[in-house]
């Protein structure tokens, strides 16, 4: 983690100093790393505690309604009866009724038992249960009655409901699941309504199958749609954004036209062909179209007016884009960012899902009021499921905020490297040397702050769902409007955090301390920022589109001549979905450059001038931006007097808040 040095640290955090990009490397939030160590010593504890109290065994074995794990011996429990049985050869978990299902606990509500097989064939009559038993050695009626007595009176209540599916064990896990889901019917209504059709669920499966060819070359399409795109924006961004605000424009206008001229039409339309029961409604339909007409044009007035007075900082944008094409070609690993962050996590998820079906099966035995075993954590420990919940928040937090200052890091040293060739070998792996070094305290300390938004919406929402009928408009309302604030509130913390980050691969200050350079040089550009964040990422959600429609046309196309079956509708929406992904992970990486190279060059023009010991560290591109708005500002006089101020250098020793 490298050593912290306190002198400087203090020097950092003084309201006067200069920014120096990529020197006085020290360490940052020491403290929150040390927090962060802690909270992830307490996740591995609560996998350790759910392994060590035997929870493993019960998850991937299985264990019978009273306590017995199967496929081994077990010691016996207090008071349960048919506890300490030995089921060696008993090795999968059978359920007397396995379709009866508790939708509200999401758990199975019958007696289980071990058995040494999975009937793989329907059983229809006790007879073909009992014949199972002799022939398979699996009894699959309750441990009190023997395979003779199957067929006698009291058998009824102890054996498995008539009929019983055939079943197979599932992988890994060793439970009997019936081989037809349709006695699923209800659970599957609860999670698609569609399911509950057995044949509509069986020919979607089935055209997924037939296609899984096709379904992975669209995805590979999808692949090199997004990396063309990229080069596409890099060469002609100039003319792409021009295009997207000029359509924007005309969309606006002819949406206005269109609803005038649905206004004039049906006020000019007779009211004596109107029944009278119709004439009301008429009228309210034109008041309401007179009220999206004139909604419109404000709507227009205003887009019009801001497009004009923005027009120069679009000029911005389009450099923006071509110098970030240009960092994607000296740092081609960034493109296979997105993909390691996905890969790590996905571990990470994987990591918790098990661990959380650990704790499912952990604690000690208890009755429920059926008689059968239930096991449950007592005391203090009962809360590590609220432990487990807030780590599956931060550390997927966490990883992506490790994801935005390697990517900070690597743009920062293109950006700030005057000489271009004398970039490090893997600028990439320089930045992630560099986090892990000095800033993972900072990385925890933004998700951190993330975190404590993100469970309190989470928790609003739980409850809106809890009382959805129940509650007054009044109460619907406010719960409503503060989950909306808290997600308002969660998506300026992220925006800010970015910025944050990237202060802080400049001149390696704390969190807070990053967080408020970048804030107040935000606001000072507040103009840009708005350009960059209209402009650019609505481009770049049309490229989303794009390329989701390219591929969805290519899957209609390619899908129309296979004939192996009828319903494609699945397949398509996997590669649609796969497509949108695919793009958003590609698109936002070029979103997250661009904003990088927004908050450097605002600090560059800040602080330099271009004039000698103060050069520009800029790409020629945005050189040429500089020159072009000191020109128009000389030329307008005092009507560039808002650009003056954006672009006007400070001295050396002003304060950066």
């Amino acid at each position: 983690m490298g050593c912290c040095n306190s002198a400087s640290s203090a020097a950092a955090q003084s309201s006067k100093r200069e920014w120096k990009p990529l020197e006085d490397r020290s360490c940052t939030d020491l403290p929150w790393l040390l927090i962060f160590l802690l909270f992830c010593i307490g996740m591995g504890f609560i996998c350790g505690f759910s392994v060590a109290t035997g929870a493993a065994a019960r998850l991937v074995s299985g264990y019978d309604s009273y306590g017995n794990i199967c496929g081994q011996k077990n010691a016996e429990l207090e008071s349960i009866p048919n506890s300490g049985m030995d089921h060696t050869h008993r090795k999968y978990v059978f359920f007397l009724d396995p379709c009866n299902l508790d939708l509200i606990n999401r758990k199975i509500k019958s007696e289980a038992l071990c058995v040494a097989a999975c009937p793989r064939q329907e059983l229809k009559t006790l007879s073909d249960v009992q014949k199972f038993a002799e022939t398979n050695g699996s009894a699959l009626c309750h441990y009190q009655l023997k395979p003779s007595e199957y067929t006698s009176a009291k058998a009824s209540s102890l054996c498995p409901k008539l009929p019983v599916p055939a079943s197979a064990p599932i992988p890994f896990f060793h439970r009997c699941a019936p081989v037809n889901i349709s006695c699923y019917a209800k659970f599957a209504e609860a999670l698609i309504t569609f399911v509950s059709d057995n044949s509509v669920l069986h020919r979607l499966i089935s055209g997924v199958m037939a296609s899984k060819e096709i379904i992975l070359g669209l995805c590979l399409l999808s692949l090199v749609l997004s990396m063309i795109l990229m080069v596409i924006i890099r060469y002609i961004s100039r003319v792409l954004v021009w295009i997207v605000t000029i359509l924007v424009i005309l969309g606006s206008l002819g949406g206005t036209g269109v609803l005038w001229w649905l206004y004039a039409k049906q006020r000019k339309s007779p009211k004596e062909s109107i029944i009278p029961e119709q004439l009301q409604i008429a009228e309210d339909n034109l008041r309401a179209l007179l009220i999206y007409a004139i909604s419109a044009t404000v709507f227009t007035v205003i887009l019009f007016l801001i497009m004009l007075f923005m027009r120069k900082r679009i000029a911005l944008t389009i450099a923006l884009f071509h110098v970030a094409g240009k960092v994607f070609i000296h740092l081609p690993l960034l493109v296979f960012q997105p993909f390691w962050t996905f890969f790590a996590l996905v571990l990470f998820w994987a990591y918790w899902i098990m661990t959380l079906l650990f704790l499912g099966t952990t604690g000690s035995a208890v009755k429920n009021d059926r008689g059968f075993v239930e096991f449950k954590v007592s005391g203090p420990l009962q809360y590590m499921w609220w432990y487990h919940v807030v780590g599956l928040i931060w550390i997927s937090e966490f990883i992506l905020a490790c994801q935005q200052m390697t990517v900070a890091g690597a743009v920062v040293t293109y950006y700030f490297t005057r000489d271009k060739r004398n970039l490090p070998f893997t600028p990439i792996l320089a930045s992630v040397n560099r986090l892990v070094r000095y800033h993972l305290g900072t990385v925890a300390k933004g998700s951190f702050i993330i975190t404590l938004v993100k469970i309190p919406r989470m928790i609003l929402m739980y409850i809106h769902s809890q009382l959805k009928g129940k509650e007054n408009a009044c109460a619907r309302c406010v719960l409503k409007s503060c989950i909306c604030c808290l997600w308002c509130l969660e998506k300026c913390l992220n925006y800010l955090n970015q910025n944050a980050y990237t202060a802080t691969a400049i001149n390696s200050t704390n969190f807070c301390t990053s967080a408020k350079d970048a804030f107040v040089i935000l606001v000072e550009n507040a103009l840009r920022v708005a350009a960059i964040n209209t402009v650019g990422d609505f481009m770049l959600f049309l490229g989303k589109v794009l390329i989701v429609c390219s591929t969805g046309l290519a899957g209609i196309m390619l899908l129309n001549y296979q004939q192996d079956y009828t319903v494609w509708v699945l397949p398509l929406i996997i590669v649609c979905l796969f497509a949108f992904l695919v793009a958003h992970c590609f698109l936002s990486i070029y979103e997250m450059v661009v904003d990088v190279l927004f908050l450097c060059f605002a600090i560059d023009t800040k602080y330099n001038d271009g004039s000698p010991g103060r050069e520009f560290y800029m790409d020629k591109v945005l050189m040429e931006f500089v020159e072009n708005s000191r020109k128009a500002m000389k030329e307008a006089g005092k009507g560039g007097a808002a650009d003056a101020r954006e672009l006007k250098p400070m001295a050396s020793g002003a304060s950066s808040a």
